[in-house]
């Protein structure tokens, strides 16, 4: 088990736990002591309902429909009713047991109830451990804009118990493998782990070892950067077109259209001569170790016009990537929207 410390520039801090036996040494300490409300999906609710109605007895109980469709302004408003209808007080706090969707709506309902409640993170997927229920990233979707209405709220306490991953079909395992891969794009160090395990990437027993070193590059570049305002877009490598193409099909899950998007602006990359040719090599290997193969991306070329929303763009006239270029490092790739378009134009009639 490990315990990670997340301290922010504005003084705001989040205990990280992680590892096999978090959730029963935390559990306790976390709900005898304050006023709860438990905020979960439908999915996990039917895997997990005797767990919840054993430790949460009593607790005000929200289940959300499953999935990233849920994650908008009504869902949102639904929370905070609940909330309000349970008489929840500011010291109250929002527990948000579930995948990324959860943390990321659970996170915004706390941050907004009362200008702020306490809120405790336990993810239930991979990606939401290795990910998103770090740093204090919340939002929802709004139209066909992924994460546009959200703010940065910090947990109290993230709970990473592998105990969960045993209920993982093999898609939310690819799904946690986007983001694992892509801070192999970031740290040498997982990049070795990965290519040293690359048999493995769907073991069990592996997949619990890494978990700690991705929260813990994850919270030292939030310690460093917590509003994204420079060292944290790195965060955000293989999501510009990773985000676009999973608004226009929205047929595989975030995590492999992360993978998708950073195969897709690796190959950007290297035509404009930026990588390091057998380092990329051995990354693309991982991505498609992790993804399987490429779905049909016909019609690619008409999402591009998505990634002009993307939120590390100064303007919708420039694309603004985070592209592995070698070993332990990484850069900044800003390209003319056209430019964008017709690559993934071209790309669209070489891979269909």
């Amino acid at each position: 088990m490990q315990t990670i410390q997340l301290i922010t520039p504005s003084g705001t801090k989040s205990e990280i736990t992680c590892g096999e036996g978090a959730l029963q040494r935390k559990l306790c300490e976390l709900t005898s002591t304050r006023e709860c409300f438990l905020l979960t999906d439908s999915n996990v609710y039917a895997l997990y309902r005797e767990m919840i109605e054993r430790e949460w007895k009593g607790v005000p109980l929200f289940v959300l429909k499953a999935g990233e469709k849920s994650k908008n302004f009504d869902s949102l408003q639904n929370i905070l009713e609940r909330m309000i209808g349970a008489g929840l007080h500011r010291n109250a706090c929002l527990i948000a047991l579930g995948g990324g969707v959860i943390g990321d709506i659970g996170g915004l309902a706390a941050s907004l109830y009362m200008r702020g409640i306490h809120c405790v993170q336990i993810p239930t997927t991979l990606l939401a451990q290795v990910d998103s229920s770090v740093g204090g990233k919340t939002a929802v979707d709004f139209g066909m804009v992924k994460n546009v209405i959200g703010a940065f709220y910090q947990p109290e306490y993230v709970i990473a118990d592998p105990l969960f991953f045993a209920t993982l079909p093999e898609r939310e395992v690819r799904c946690g493998l986007g983001e694992i891969v892509k801070y192999g794009g970031l740290n040498g160090e997982i990049f070795d782990d990965l290519w040293q395990n690359k048999e493995r990437l769907f073991d069990f027993e592996y997949l619990i070892s890494i978990v700690g070193k991705c929260i813990a590059h994850k919270a030292r570049v939030v310690e460093a950067d917590e509003k994204e305002q420079g060292l944290r877009k790195s965060l955000n490598m293989g999501h510009t077109t990773g985000h676009a193409l999973e608004l226009f099909y929205g047929d595989k899950s975030h995590g492999e259209f992360v993978l998708i998007g950073m195969y897709l602006e690796i190959l950007l990359a290297e035509e404009k001569g930026m990588c390091d040719r057998e380092y990329v090599e051995k990354l693309k290997e991982l991505i498609f170790l992790a993804l399987g193969k490429l779905p049909d991306l016909s019609r690619m070329g008409d999402a591009a016009y998505l990634a002009k929303m993307d939120k590390k763009n100064r303007s919708g006239d420039v694309i603004s990537m985070i592209v592995p270029t070698r070993y332990n490092e990484y850069a900044e790739l800003n390209v003319p929207y056209a430019e964008y378009e017709s690559f993934l134009r071209k790309k669209e009639k070489e891979l269909c």
